[in-house]
């Protein structure tokens, strides 16, 4: 893979489908982690039934699909399950990736992964992006676009890198704490650049 990828992250709820989408106004190929992860467990796929088979066809909702909510409650309040789950999906999820990696076509592309850094999937890119926003931030914002309860995300919260070590991992850090558009937009632009001409260093260090 000799393309410049970039590894975009953040927590839960700090605004990545919102960045990346802006990227892929401006002409970028984005590749998210969480799409192939859903894809892997798609109705009728081995893994689901993999899954069926571990957890029980409770888990299993009547169109085919999986129970998400019903699986992320058990996998956080038992280590076991979400180490068993983990070494099914992550192999496969991997995989996949690396394909969709491989297969796109425009300058320099974006790998979205909330656990880029926790799965060490930051060795498939060349620079890591991170959307940061406070905890607080991450709480609210996720409490009014899904049906998790406030217990279950400060969890998923949790089970996460902390703030501070993901952005000691960062090359580049997009501050999205408020909700000005315009500013997140403005740096998202500048970043562009950047990374068109392969530019690997933070931004705070280019000036």
């Amino acid at each position: 893979m000799a393309k410049f990828i970039v590894g975009l992250t953040g927590g839960i709820g700090s605004g990545k489908t919102t960045v990346a989408n802006m990227f892929a106004d401006l002409g970028v190929d984005i590749i998210d982690a969480d799409l192939i992860a859903r894809q892997a467990v798609r109705p009728n796929s081995n893994a689901l039934k993999a899954i069926a088979q571990h957890f029980g066809n409770d888990y299993i909702n009547e169109d085919g699909q999986l129970n998400r909510s019903l699986l992320r409650r058990n996998i956080f309040s038992h280590h076991d399950n979400k180490l068993w789950l983990n070494n099914l999906l992550h192999p496969l999820i991997r995989q996949n990736i690396v394909s969709a990696l491989a297969a796109s076509k425009s300058v320099y592309c974006l790998l979205v992964a909330p656990l880029l850094l926790e799965n060490q999937l930051d060795k498939l890119v060349k620079t890591v992006l991170v959307i940061d926003t406070s905890e607080a931030l991450q709480l609210s914002r996720t409490l009014s676009r899904d049906t998790s309860t406030k217990k279950e995300v400060q969890a998923i919260i949790n089970s996460q890198i902390s703030r501070a070590d993901r952005l000691a991992a960062a090359d580049h850090i997009i501050d999205n704490s408020n909700t000005n558009f315009d500013s997140v937009s403005q740096q998202v632009i500048t970043l562009d650049g950047y990374f068109r001409n392969g530019q690997l260093a933070r931004i705070d260090k280019l000036n």
